[in-house]
């Protein structure tokens, strides 16, 4: 990925494209998968990212299949979240920032066996878009989100639109 970056940086002075080199790796994943004695790729990626076309969200499988999401969720247990995302995904194009992060909190937890909750020590959250930089929220940063998401979790309701100072 690198190399092809810098590539496209040196050659057309330009980035990039995401889409572009998230298809570059799945053909490479996917030409494993059709050679004799080449065993194929054991990972699959959440490939997230902003280019001069905007936010992206790419889901690689190992196969070398890749797919442009609007939501997705991968690993053990992520069915339950991807259940999640999909009831709720009308929602996320006129959210904000704030409503988004729970969104994405609710659909971690409910990735999670039922005896588990969201800690500070267990979950992490990363943040990124158009106008800034990625941020990894990890420990005492992440209390704020968690606290305002699943603030009425007693009565059967969470919270909605809470806005969150960080």
């Amino acid at each position: 990925m690198k190399q092809q970056s810098l590539s496209s940086r040196l050659t057309y002075d330009r980035p990039i494209l995401l889409g572009e080199i998230t298809s570059r790796i799945g053909d490479r994943a996917q030409t494993s998968t059709q050679q004799y004695g080449k065993r194929p790729y054991g990972v699959g990626l959440l490939i997230a990212g902003v280019d001069a076309k905007g936010p992206h969200l790419y889901e690689f499988q190992p196969s070398g299949v890749t797919m442009e999401m609007v939501a997705s969720a991968i690993g053990a247990r992520s069915q339950m979240a991807r259940t999640y995302l999909e009831r709720n995904i009308d929602e996320f194009e006129g959210a904000s920032r704030e409503e988004l992060i729970q969104h994405a909190l609710r659909a971690l937890k409910e990735s999670l066996s039922q005896d588990k909750e969201l800690t500070i020590e267990n979950t992490s959250l990363g943040v990124g878009g158009l106008d800034e930089n990625f941020k990894l929220y990890e420990h005492s940063e992440i209390q704020g989100y968690l606290e305002t998401t699943f603030e009425n979790k007693g009565d059967g309701e969470q919270g909605e639109g809470m806005e969150v100072d960080s």
